[in-house]
């Protein structure tokens, strides 16, 4: 059998192995030969082949370009020293190597080839060897990429100041090695500085303030502009109602926004909160002039416009809108089986009317033919008898306008003459007047 250990031997001697319990260590002593095997013709016994390995000392890694260019060089890193029936494994960031077809191993795995090397290719990394007695790990080895610089952040965000205010800038890049920074106000150029502050500015500190950020690594810049107004901040607007009392469903309101201020947005604004528009509501192309067309009854309440620039805002005083019923329109409040009710009410008690005149009118035409009957059998050529009927004709004709019960009762004490026709006729006219 063939066996693996460690070794060294000064003479001939003869080896004795022995196996301990680990399966890769071994203990191999020397001892004198007990007969010299020249002088043999013949040896018996069991032959031992013995090998040895020798263990690995520590392993170290290094770069053919100790500070590559993002997305520009290739990078070589290996594995040393080189050794014979030696394994090696590499890791980055403590784990293994992942599937990239950046990523590029030699055969024997001693060298790691990173194309196109980014920022993020860093590491660290360490290389491991393996044989069958020892294994070694080298110290992690760390990449110097030079990278950048990006495009330049200028903070902050805000662009819009008022005159007195302080302008303070800071301009921030990614940048391996760190990058030098410069500012241009308007073209000009201001001192090497990454903060720029100008106090107490004025209109005149408006326009353009430029960062410039250079890699000397790299030998590459960027610039980013942003452009600074310094203006006064806006003024009150007011809001102008066409009517502030309307009739629901039936008028239409206009609300105007007004301002001194050019350049701004304008927005509005319904019992402080922001107004979300109807179908009946219209905004114009500038948002100054708000139509509500109809007015409804939810429409009441208070009304303002909001100005605004990216440095400052103003609202308006609140109108109040004030919505009242349509009094010239019927109730709509009522059920459909209620109005309903109510109509035929309205046409029964006219049907009970209607039929009550009638009654009363045939009664008092007929008590008027009793009349007549009763003065044709019975003439009188007295003048109080005439006197007497021209009085009753007069009650009669009282009596038309004030009751057609009083005039039947009178009608039935009369003892006279009927009366006379025009007298039944101008109570059978008032009869039909009413």
């Amino acid at each position: 059998p063939e066996k693996a250990c460690a070794c060294s031997h000064t003479e001939s001697r003869w080896p004795v192995f022995s196996e301990r319990s680990d399966p890769l260590a071994f203990v191999l002593s020397f001892t004198d030969l007990p007969y010299s095997l020249k002088d043999s013709g013949t040896t018996q016994g069991n032959v031992l082949s013995v090998v040895c390995t020798a263990e690995l000392p520590k392993p170290s890694i290094t770069s053919n370009n100790s500070d590559p260019v993002e997305n520009v060089d290739s990078v070589v890193i290996t594995c040393g020293p080189q050794t014979q029936s030696t394994g090696y494994l590499w890791s980055v960031n403590n784990d293994s190597l992942p599937a990239s077809a950046r990523l590029e191993l030699s055969l024997d795995n001693r060298t790691l080839t990173i194309h196109g090397v980014t920022r993020n290719d860093t590491g660290p990394y360490e290389c491991e060897t393996r044989n069958p007695v020892s294994a070694g790990h080298s110290d992690p080895f760390t990449l110097n990429v030079l990278y950048g610089p990006d495009a330049p952040t200028i903070s902050p965000s805000d662009s819009c100041y008022h005159p007195g205010a302080n302008l303070s800038l800071s301009c921030h890049v990614a940048s391996n090695p760190p990058a030098q920074y410069s500012w241009f106000i308007n073209g000009r150029p201001q001192p090497f500085t990454q903060e720029l502050f100008i106090p107490n500015i004025t209109a005149n500190d408006s326009g353009s303030y430029a960062c410039l950020a250079y890699n000397s690594g790299t030998r590459l810049n960027k610039t980013t502009v942003k452009t600074i107004t310094v203006s006064e901040p806006v003024a009150q607007p007011t809001v102008h109602a066409s009517n502030t009392t309307v009739t629901g469903n039936k008028d239409s309101v206009v609300l105007t926004c007004s301002t001194n201020n050019t350049g701004v947005s304008i927005g509005w604004l319904f019992n402080n909160e922001s107004l979300k528009l109807t179908e009946r509501m219209k905004l114009s192309q500038d948002n100054s002039t708000l139509t509500i067309d109809p007015v409804r009854k939810e429409d009441a309440g208070t009304y303002q416009c909001e100005v605004s620039d990216p440095g400052s805002s103003s609202k308006s005083d609140p109108v109040r809108l004030a919505v009242e019923d349509d009094r010239t329109q019927p109730n709509s409040g009522l059920p459909p089986g209620a109005i309903a009710g109510i109509v035929t009410g309205v046409l029964a008690g006219v049907a009970v009317i209607a039929a009550l005149v009638y009654f009363l009118f045939i009664r008092k035409t007929g008590g008027a033919s009793d009349l007549r009957d009763v003065t044709e059998h019975k003439p009188s050529a007295s003048n109080h008898s005439k006197d007497h009927s021209d009085n009753l004709s007069n009650k009669i004709e009282e009596v038309a306008y004030s009751s057609l019960n009083f005039n039947a009762q009178e009608s039935t004490k009369s003892t006279s003459a009927s009366p006379s026709p025009a007298a039944t006729e101008t109570v059978y006219t008032e009869v039909r007047k009413m």
